[in-house]
């Protein structure tokens, strides 16, 4: 059993998408601290001058140490803005008929409970769908298991029977001091290895890390190919001086 874990991101880029396409369950790990100003919150799409971010608004007055399941959304009707930027710069992709509709339903309905997590998951979700990702998706509020950070994902994973843990590159930082848990528990980790792959996008030249609408809009039925693309092998532990320092070089 492959298992992956991953905080829920605002209209995340495609390296998201492989990582939840890899395996055979998902946690979205909506138990943690709320970071005001981190992909949590907001997102990049492409604007003929570059990449701009798309925000949602977060109450954050007195709530300090809030949760991203307990963080609340401080404009409901947020998402009518965002969606006008989204028609303005995408009205003339290949695919934003295909998809444009589609998107509005589930952004009014995401967004109702004004909960941020509701709204991120609710969306990624129907992103899964579209691009055809069969992964079976679990919430970590939803499975009360105990423990912070790395012990928080051990638990998360062994309950599920996981043999092998996918770690986005971005947990590296922390993960590796902990990866006697993991070895103890009888679970091997791996860490996500994508290179961003190019595709058609309006106004060249070609921007990377936009959110994955920026893909689908574009590229539409050919976008889970394309995200496939940037695949390669999961760095191994021994390997990751060597990859985090190509990214700080990138």
């Amino acid at each position: 059993m492959k298992v992956a874990i991953s905080q829920p991101s605002y209209l995340p880029w495609i390296g998201y998408f492989d990582l939840i396409d890899q395996v055979d369950a998902f946690v979205f790990l909506d138990t943690v601290q709320f970071e005001k100003r981190s992909w949590q919150q907001r997102n990049r799409i492409k604007l003929p001058a570059g990449l701009s971010f798309l925000t949602v608004p977060v109450a954050v007055k007195g709530q300090f140490e809030q949760t991203i399941v307990d963080a609340e959304i401080a404009e409901p009707y947020f998402w009518g803005t965002h969606l006008r930027s989204i028609e303005t710069n995408y009205g003339r992709a290949q695919s934003f008929d295909n998809y444009f509709e589609d998107l509005k339903k589930v952004f009014q309905t995401s967004a109702e409970s004004h909960l941020l997590a509701d709204l991120n998951i609710g969306v990624i979700r129907w992103f899964c769908k579209t691009l055809g990702i069969k992964t079976t998706i679990y919430r970590s509020s939803e499975m009360n298991r105990p423990g912070r950070r790395s012990e928080l994902l051990l638990n998360l994973s062994r309950s599920l029977g996981a043999d092998y843990y996918l770690s986005a590159l971005g947990s590296a930082v922390y993960l590796c001091d902990d990866l006697h848990l993991f070895s103890d528990a009888g679970i091997e980790v791996g860490f996500q290895h994508y290179e961003h792959p190019e595709y058609h996008q309006l106004f060249p030249p070609f921007l990377p890390y936009a959110s994955a609408l920026d893909l689908l809009l574009n590229e539409g039925a050919n976008s889970m190919e394309i995200i496939r693309s940037g695949r390669r092998q999961a760095f191994a532990p021994s390997e990751l001086p060597a990859a985090m320092a190509a990214v700080k070089k990138g």
